[in-house]
Formats: structure tokens, sequence, C-alpha cells
């Protein structure tokens, strides 16, 4: 009896040592794996990053209202030119955005405009790239006599960039001696953009005709020569 209690007591002191022996091995095995797999790594890989090209003029753009015509009749429209420059020393493309408020009964046409949502007002947008110059005539119709001025405001910025926006103003007064025979029709009226010449220029010019068909037709004068007997 003493015998076997006595192998029970040495199984179970070989099992207390072997046992944690055994697992502080496999926790060795385990972190030595894992130190292994988490070693993080020293090679770094350079990136260049381009920085961003700030938009903007070298030299200022032109924007600029220039009067043709401000006397508006039966005959002929007011006109007037919107003129933009982008100077070639720019890099950027000049973007513009315009409107053109006239007061009621006057009506306003031109290439690239279109009606806005309030009555008497255009609007147009318009870009050009460096090195470019664009003229945008402006044809003015009136319901009514009298005299009213052209407002002209705007705004332009380089390329995409808003942010960095300018303001324009321009005005200019116009004459109405008489009310345009079509102001609905966006087509010029007929002799617009030609000037009347006055009457005593039209006079003059009929008497200098009539002078030239005199002379012209004025016969030679014939001399006669009668000579003497001696």
């Amino acid at each position: 009896m003493n015998t076997k209690i006595l192998i029970t007591v040495c199984i179970l002191c070989m099992y207390l040592v072997v046992v944690p022996a055994m697992a502080q091995e496999n926790d060795t095995a385990l972190n030595e794996t894992e130190g292994v797999v988490s070693t993080p790594s020293t090679e770094q890989t350079a990136v260049t990053i381009a920085e961003p090209v700030e938009a903007k003029f070298r030299v200022g753009p032109t924007i600029t209202l220039r009067p043709v015509n401000d006397v508006i009749n039966k005959s002929q429209d007011g006109l007037i030119e919107l003129y933009m420059n982008n100077p070639s020393v720019n890099d950027v493309t000049l973007t513009a955005d315009v409107q053109i408020s006239v007061p009621s009964g006057i009506h306003v046409y031109g290439e690239g405009f279109g009606y806005g949502a309030a009555a008497g007002t255009v609007a147009g947008k318009f870009e050009l790239p460096p090195g470019t110059v664009r003229t945008i005539h402006l044809n003015i119709k009136s319901e009514n006599a009298g005299t009213f001025t052209v407002h002209f405001t705007g705004l332009y910025w380089p390329g995409d960039d808003k942010d960095a926006f300018q303001q324009i103003s321009l005005t200019h007064p116009l004459t109405v001696n008489e009310p345009s025979p079509n102001p609905m029709d966006s087509e010029p009226t007929a002799g617009s953009g030609t000037k009347e010449l006055p009457y005593s220029y039209i006079i003059m010019g009929i008497l200098a005709v009539i002078a030239i068909a005199v002379i012209v037709r004025k016969p030679p004068k014939t001399e006669v020569i009668i000579e003497e007997e001696e």
C-alpha cells in the first residue's frame, strides 16, 4: 500500500514539474514567432507631391465699352462695342461674367448675351485664352425718344480661381431722337453703323456735280486770225 502511494506521489510531482516547463517553452516559441512577424520594415519610399501652380495675371486684362454710335433714330441703332483683351504675357485664361442694365423700353442685342431674370438686363459669360482679343457688338434699340444711360457691371478672374475676382463698372449715355422702327427685332436696323450726312454737304455735292457737268459740256473757244494785206 505504501508503495502505491509513493508511486502516485512521484507521478504527481513529475506532472507538476513537466507541464509548466512545456507551457513556458510554447510561450517562448510563440513570442519569437510574433516578434519576427511584427518587426516593422525600416525601408521608406520617397513620394514627391507637386505644389499647385497659382493662377494669376502677369499683366491686367482690358475690358471696356467703346461707343461707336450713341444716337438712335428710325434709320440707325445705338452701337456699342464690348472690347476685351487678354495679353499674351499671361499664362491663364481670362473669364469675364458681365451684365448690361438699361431702362424700360430699351432693348440690347449682342452676340453671347441673353436676357436675364430682371427686365432690362442682359448677361453674358466669356473666356479668352492668353493673347486673345474679342470685340462684341451691342445693338441698342428704343421704344421712346429721350436720353438714357447704359450701365455695365461684371466680374473677371484668372482661369478657375474665382476667389481672385476683380470688379468692373462702366457707364455711357445715349440719345434717342426717334424711336426704333422694330425695337423687338434682334436684327440691326437697316443703315445702322453709318452716319447720316448733313443736308448742307448734300447740297454742296449736288452743286459741285452740276458745275463740273457745265464745264465739260461748254464748247471750246475758237480763235480767228485775220491777216491784213500790205
